[in-house]
């Protein structure tokens, strides 16, 4: 069964950073792309940054400039390098996959997971 956990939350300042991880493990073929995402009480969950199928990342506007994406295929693990936090970055973020994994004897199936969730909170 194929798990995302991620790592790397918690309570930094404004003007911090922090890098939050996200490791995929179970049983699969390939994973297709990656990102992460992020959500506050009563709105809807946001891009922050996604891979695309031509091998580059899509960020969100709001976090163009500040954030890194990167993924480490030996580990199957992406990061988000997150720089000059502000108070309005303060989320649960939420690690996305895009993968490939089998299904059958002999099939396999295209599926969509997504991680417990990190929360961030950036305040003085």
């Amino acid at each position: 069964q194929v798990q995302l956990v991620e790592s790397g939350g918690g309570l930094v300042q404004p003007g911090g950073s922090l890098r939050l991880s996200c490791a995929v493990s179970g049983r699969f073929s390939r994973i297709n792309a990656m990102g992460w995402y992020r959500q506050v009480p009563g709105r809807e969950r946001e891009l922050v940054a996604t891979e695309t199928s031509g091998g580059s990342t899509n960020y969100g506007d709001s976090v163009k400039g500040r954030f890194t994406f990167s993924r480490d295929n030996a580990k199957n693990t992406v990061y988000l390098q997150m720089n000059s936090l502000k108070s309005e970055d303060t989320a649960v973020y939420y690690c996305n996959a895009d993968m490939v994994i089998y299904c059958g004897s002999s099939s396999t199936c295209r599926r969509h997971y997504w991680g417990q969730g990190t929360q961030v909170n950036v305040s003085s």
